[in-house]
């Protein structure tokens, strides 16, 4: 065998994959069609959250007579912020490819396919074929924008998030249909650089994975932005042959027509599975994903998958543990399956969501009596300084055993502060623990704690 594993997809499950192989002394091969990193880094969470802060500067500036500074205002380069960040997505490759390097992992550039058990099939740019062989192959080959038969992207007018990313110039108006955590940040960032938006969205909420009290919060800021946003709506057809492109939108009240420069299709993505030697080799797939075990092994010995094309949250860190656990497993040690109902999910919006584990609804409809608590930010001293009083934090246990069954965010650098609840839970922590572990004041984090406090019928601050 050329290799101990061999890798078909550098994306963030499948590079990490590749690093704790070597780091576990397999000797290992990633395979990459395109730029080291895959979506994520060069056209998914890396490069929007360039774009993100970008228009956060931009409202800062246009804001910053409430904190006591005199400005001219400012003005939106897009072509600068574009530019900016493609910068650092590149920067960010040019980086795996050191990890590349410094752990001594061959990279093969080209389409790779399953051609056997142990056998890998790179398709080169020149458009000749080579064969690597493996004792073990693990298929990381993420996901693409998801095409509704309805609403076809040309690439132009009708276009997915990577072109999103780097349209020629920034369009006066936008329909984005889909208000997942593409949709929304999309929104957010054209919204704040004088873009007029539209959200259509199919659910009656908007981040409809969210609890519901976030969902209804962060509709009422967005809209407060400018952001029109029509839930509970589905678009029936574009008409592209104008100067702009025609929405047709069916409401709840009838019909209606949306005139737009873009129209921005975010309405989820689809798995990576095909011309990848899957039915050649009897790999078993259902609904767009492949099957495997807890620890990612296929049906077929030897054919392990990991990411946005197995079960689960289609998220990057999501993948990274998945190709942790999948090559610890493969070396022979004894990892723990994920826990995916520990995953902490973020929108980058601003004000941002955050949340982990149960809603509210779904706890109670999983059997268990509830406390919640909350704190609005509003009462926080941190955010009151900051200009940031919108949103809150909500925090659910079980009533029973005081287990921390989920918490839910909305609210300024509240992605930065779930990582407190998702390792409290991988803890067992407990209610009271929570509430007696101190917190730094001022700080925004002091919020979960008041929250846990309030469940408990203990809060100072309200």
């Amino acid at each position: 065998m050329d290799y101990d594993l061999i890798v078909i997809g550098s994306g963030p499950g499948g590079y990490v994959a590749a690093i704790r192989a070597s780091q576990l002394g397999l000797k290992t091969a990633i395979v990459e069609k395109e730029s080291l990193g895959g979506i994520c880094l060069n056209w998914g969470c890396i490069p929007t959250k360039a774009l993100l802060k970008s228009a956060q500067v931009f409202e800062y500036l246009n804001h910053a007579a409430d904190y006591g500074i005199k400005t001219n205002g400012g003005e939106v380069d897009f072509e600068a912020v574009v530019k900016r960040s493609r910068g650092v997505a590149d920067g960010m490759s040019k980086g795996v490819q050191f990890l590349m390097k410094k752990n001594k992992i061959d990279v093969i550039i080209g389409y790779g396919s399953l051609k056997s058990k142990g056998t890998v099939s790179v398709k080169i740019a020149d458009g000749t074929t080579k064969d690597f062989t493996a004792k073990n192959i693990i298929l990381a080959t993420g996901g693409r924008s998801r095409e509704l038969p309805n609403l076809k992207q040309d690439g132009k007018k009708v276009i997915g998030y990577r072109q999103a990313m780097v349209l020629p110039k920034q369009p006066k108006s936008m329909v984005v249909v889909g208000s997942g955590a593409i949709g929304i940040e999309f929104a957010y960032f054209y919204n704040a650089i004088g873009t007029q938006v539209t959200v259509v969205e199919f659910l009656d909420n908007i981040v409809p994975l969210e609890d519901e009290e976030i969902s209804k919060g962060l509709l009422r800021i967005l809209k407060k932005q400018g952001i029109n946003i029509m839930t509970g709506s589905t678009v029936e057809s574009v008409d592209t042959n104008g100067e702009g492109c025609r929405v047709n939108v069916k409401t709840a009240t009838g019909n209606q027509v949306l005139e737009a420069d873009i129209v921005l299709s975010a309405i989820g993505i689809s798995t990576n599975i095909e011309g990848i030697g899957l039915e050649e080799n009897g790999v078993k797939t259902d609904k767009g994903k492949v099957l495997v075990d807890d620890f990612y092994q296929t049906n077929v010995e030897g054919v392990y998958a990991i990411g946005d094309i197995v079960k689960g949250q289609a998220l990057a860190h999501v993948a990274s543990a998945e190709g942790i656990i999948c090559v610890e497993k493969i070396a022979g040690q004894n990892p723990e399956p994920l826990n995916y109902n520990n995953i902490p999910g973020c929108t980058y919006c601003m004000p941002e969501v955050a949340s982990v584990g149960y809603t509210e609804k779904a706890a109670k409809e999983a059997g268990y009596e509830v406390k919640i608590g909350k704190f609005p930010f509003s009462a926080s001293g941190k955010a009151s300084a900051a200009g940031a009083k919108d949103g809150f934090v909500k925090v659910i246990f079980d009533a029973k055993y005081g287990e921390f069954l989920g918490a839910h965010m909305l609210g300024h650098n509240v992605t930065e502060m779930i990582a407190e609840v998702v390792t409290a839970r991988k803890l067992e922590t407990t209610g009271h623990e929570i509430i007696k572990s101190v917190h730094p004041h001022p700080t925004m984090s002091e919020a979960v704690m008041e929250a846990a406090a309030d469940a408990y019928g203990e809060v100072i601050h309200l």
